[in-house]
């Protein structure tokens, strides 16, 4: 199973692309942690892409599908995997589609996260995390026993910098502005699925599961 995982920040896409990855045995592939390990590792394709992110540009899409397209050929994608902050722009979709076709393979669902911008809002501004151990607790949905305080290990619980409201909108305003041509474009491939992702995660993780077995 080939699978894309869309949805704003604040979405809970890091939640459920764990939790598809667990029940379907799919691995999850970030393009993130991809130019984390390239960089971090020193790869050519790391020292390429690390000299437009000390200039606070963005990466190339030549770059950036390489990165990917090295990724899956590794044998651990042989089963599946779940593309998680790739593709951003409709070139990358196209190009995307491309390479796959290449293969002999093509995506078989495209999940979109929906969830309200206030809710959003909400969410991510109540979000806070321990300076210590990294856990993340949701102030209205999971608040510590103690205010201010992580129940694991008594570390301070700060709130990150682009976590307040006005930081917040403006991402959402740049997630739709890229995102909403993706999804138009999935839609009319007829690869597009998409769930309530301001329901509790467990039942999210059920939506998912639910369309993905209907689609098969």
């Amino acid at each position: 199973m080939r699978l894309i995982l869309l949805g704003g920040p604040g979405s809970g896409k890091g939640t459920q692309a764990a939790a598809v990855s667990q029940k379907y045995g799919v691995l999850g592939v970030s393009t993130g942690d991809l130019f984390r390990k390239n960089v971090a590792e020193d790869t050519p394709l790391g020292r390429k892409a690390n000299e437009y992110m000390k200039k606070g540009q963005l990466v190339p899409d030549q770059i950036v599908l390489s990165m990917v397209d090295q990724r899956l050929s590794q044998p651990d994608c042989s089963k599946g995997y779940l593309l998680d902050g790739f593709p951003r722009t409709l070139g990358q979709a196209e190009s995307l589609k491309k390479m796959l076709a290449k293969r002999g393979t093509a995506l078989d669902h495209v999940i979109l996260i929906e969830v309200p911008d206030e809710a959003i809002v909400e969410r991510l501004s109540s979000r806070r995390t321990c300076s210590k151990c990294g856990t993340i607790y949701n102030l209205k949905l999971s608040p510590p026993k103690k205010d201010g305080v992580c129940d694991k290990c008594g570390g301070a619980l700060t709130q990150r910098e682009d976590d307040v409201a006005e930081t917040i909108r403006q991402r959402l305003r740049v997630y739709h502005e890229t995102t909403e041509p993706l999804i138009a474009y999935y839609r009319k491939e007829k690869l597009l699925r998409s769930v309530d992702g301001s329901k509790a995660p467990q039942e999210v993780s059920k939506a998912i599961f639910g369309v993905l077995g209907a689609a098969k």
